[in-house]
């Protein structure tokens, strides 16, 4: 299933250059471009609270938008540099490249853990420890998963869930070379203080003999 894609809404800004530009923070807005694709560069602006929430939200560069202005045609873009006040840090300017549906790029995708009736490492009392809640994989514009599927099924107390063990998504990769952990089923609590005593009596026993 392919990853729905958040649109992001601007304004087209007239006029282009650092005077422009200031009009567009005086009322209030953040100035940006969008550039890329082959195609001149749109000069557009955005309210300024609604993009500061979204930039507070977290993933804001890494997350494919689907840029709306009014009178203009949809375009799927990512950002590429957010540009802030050094004393207040807050955004004074944005970038983004146009992408086409072909195009490779970073993206965070959510995991999601299943047959969790099926594991017998839950079964016991074990608790499922979320290592990596999203991974980072290189994808195609036009084909976004909407999350990667990691499978519970027979695992252990004490297992650990590799990037390996996971099949991802047809034409993603990991943007890490080398094989991550993902989760890991940790032993209930009152199964690890036995494992506890009885290391402690283990210990104290070889103590005496010696």
């Amino acid at each position: 299933m392919a990853k729905e894609i958040p649109n992001l809404v601007a304004e087209a800004r007239a006029g282009s250059g650092k005077g422009a530009a200031r009009q567009a923070r005086r009322d209030g807005k953040v100035p940006g471009i969008v550039y890329g694709d082959g195609k001149d560069p749109v000069a557009i602006q955005f309210d300024f609270n609604k993009l500061l929430t979204a930039l507070r939200a977290g993933r804001f560069k890494s997350t494919l938008w689907n840029l709306q202005v009014e009178g203009q045609d949809d375009v799927r873009v990512i950002c590429r540099g957010v540009q802030r006040d050094v004393v207040k840090d807050l955004p004074i300017h944005i970038d983004f490249m146009r992408l086409r549906r072909t195009s490779k790029v970073n993206l965070f995708i959510p995991v999601e853990f299943v047959n969790e009736d099926k594991c017998p490492g839950l079964k016991r009392g074990g608790t499922l420890v979320t290592v990596r809640p999203e991974v980072e994989l290189v994808v195609t514009a036009g084909d976004i998963p909407d999350h990667i599927t990691v499978d519970l099924e027979g695992l252990n107390v004490g297992d650990t869930i590799h990037i390996e063990d996971v099949k991802l998504p047809a034409g993603a990769k990991t943007t890490i070379d080398r094989n991550f952990v993902i989760a890991n089923l940790a032993a209930p609590s009152a199964l690890r203080a036995e494992d506890d005593e009885a290391e402690a009596e283990g210990e104290a026993a070889e103590t005496t003999e010696a």
